[in-house]
């Protein structure tokens, strides 16, 4: 189960779905509200106040739907009870629960698809979901995006238009989480991250006003919401993409018996990173908990025909493999396949339900499973190959465990590190480690950390990270302190690695 689930977990947001931001007067139309922090003790909390001032809905723990509301992607977090989940359904309803969390001193997280590994968009407090937000509009070469829009829905109503936008695969991400902490997934490498594409987007801040943020208003805010992690500094309730045209798009695999594990990950990551543009891959290692060999796999994403590039790979390898497939879709089949619900509808690629975010026909499983990640400026040498398979030996046959390398290069390195908060240009793949079990997990990293150690990806979020903050976000680590400590200063947004 954990596998097909994750095929598309490259796409698997941070903590939450916010970012924020202060600074000059309200623009015309922006939501107004008193200041966020007053003198004195908090008053006594007034839900129902709360619940009268949304247009949207809270639903609290005496509600029929609470136990619905109040979970996440990830099953492990079941047991947190949060004292409201508000479904906001206009940035005024956000800008109201901003309010009411800072008026009484209630603890406030920040949520969409609620898949992040840590568990953050979820607490004790109040849970700001911006699921109802879920429009897509598109205007010529742009795209306006509600931040709770589900990827699927993403990927579907730009379909209809014959344009899409660069994002991950897991089809219940939300686009919010997966935009502020860079955003990547199958065509990065030919079109760059989804934060790259980001033309504006609108914040409620932690004073309750709503901003626009792009190149020329509020510039720092909207620099930060590139690639800044989600949750920081406020909550981001709308954005504008620029778009591209696609077609067809060609998914393929290849896999290699165990014994050539060692040559599959040499000749993958010599070639990966510097493939052509329009050609994605992730190289897999995954244990076979029925006891049988771990299998090696390459998956990949072709603009264009899939041939050559599966050409170059096997003689990169130096080995044939011992199957393989290629099959030309059209665009939204393309990235359902990816996603691991491929012949499913655009419904069935939900989760079941009827709250905002969730579909009564949706099949599309919760999994419980942990993640780590690193970000990789060098290959693997020898002796880090020959860990890493150990690692999946020793463990093979007790539980479903996974290491996923996605490669990057392309468009992802052809911005400059400082240009938006993502600092990771010139990496030459993200490392993902995925396992239900948190021994392995911690062991395999730990495994990795002398050869690849230093440098990680915030939307593969980690509780148990050491030097996280340099890690997530390197060199831009001092100017993201300064945007917080500008439009934040309170720290009402906050979770165990927000920014300081």
């Amino acid at each position: 189960m954990l596998r097909s689930a994750v095929l598309g977990s490259l796409a698997l947001a941070g903590s939450a779905a916010g970012c924020s931001g202060g600074g000059p007067p309200p623009p015309r139309g922006a939501v107004r509200t008193p200041p966020s922090r007053r003198a004195g003790p908090p008053a006594p909390a007034d839900w129902n106040a709360l619940g009268r001032d949304l247009q949207g809905r809270l639903v609290r723990p005496d509600d029929a739907s609470y136990d619905a509301a109040r979970r996440l992607y990830i099953p492990r977090f079941d047991g947190v009870r949060p004292q409201g989940v508000a479904y906001c359904a206009a940035p005024a309803d956000v800008a109201a629960c901003v309010r009411f969390a800072a008026r009484h001193g209630v603890p406030v997280a920040v949520r969409c698809g609620g898949h992040g590994y840590a568990g953050w968009s979820t607490g004790p407090g109040l849970v700001v979901d911006v699921s109802p937000m879920d429009e897509v509009a598109r205007d010529g070469d742009r795209a306006r995006v509600g931040a709770g829009t589900r990827l699927i829905d993403l990927y579907d109503r730009l379909a209809r238009d014959g344009v899409s936008v660069p994002a991950g695969s897991c089809p219940t991400v939300g686009v919010a989480g997966l935009t502020l902490g860079g955003g990547l997934g199958v065509t990065s490498r030919a079109y760059g991250l989804t934060c790259d594409v980001l033309q504006s987007v609108q914040v409620v801040t932690a004073d309750g006003r709503l901003l626009d943020c792009d190149a020329g208003r509020n510039a720092d805010l909207f620099w930060a919401c590139r690639g800044g992690g989600g949750g920081n500094f406020g909550v981001a309730v709308s954005f504008t993409f620029r778009v591209h045209e696609v077609g067809e798009a060609t998914p393929f695999s290849l896999r290699w018996p165990w014994s050539s594990a060692a040559r599959v990950i040499g000749g993958w990551q010599r070639w990966a990173p510097s493939a052509p543009d329009e050609v994605w891959t992730s190289l897999h290692l995954d244990t076979d908990p029925g006891g049988a060999a771990p299998r090696v796999e390459v998956s990949g994403f072709a603009l264009a025909d899939a041939a050559r590039p599966m050409e170059a790979l096997t003689a990169a390898v130096g080995a044939d493999p011992v199957d393989s497939g290629a099959r030309g879709r059209p665009y939204l089949d393309a990235m359902t396949f990816m996603a691991g619900c491929g012949g499913s509808t655009v419904e069935q690629c939900h989760g079941q339900g009827s709250l905002p975010g969730q579909r009564p026909g949706g099949r599309f499983p919760r999994t419980d499973y942990a993640g780590k990640s690193h970000v990789a400026y060098r290959p693997l040498p020898g002796p880090a190959v020959e860990a890493l398979l150990r690692r999946f030996e020793q463990g093979n046959g007790v539980a479903d465990r996974s290491v996923l390398m996605d490669a990057m290069g392309g468009a992802i390195g052809r911005v400059r590190p400082g240009d938006t908060a993502f600092p990771h240009r010139a990496a030459l793949f993200c490392v993902q480690y995925l396992a239900p079990d948190a021994p392995w997990l911690r062991g395999t990293h730990a495994a990795m950390e002398p050869y690849l150690g230093g440098n990680a990806y915030v939307n593969y979020i980690d509780p148990d990270l050491t030097g996280w903050a340099r890690a997530y976000y390197g060199p831009n680590l001092a100017r993201l302190e300064r945007v917080k400590a500008a439009h934040d200063p309170g720290r009402l947004f906050g979770f165990p690695q927000a920014i300081a």
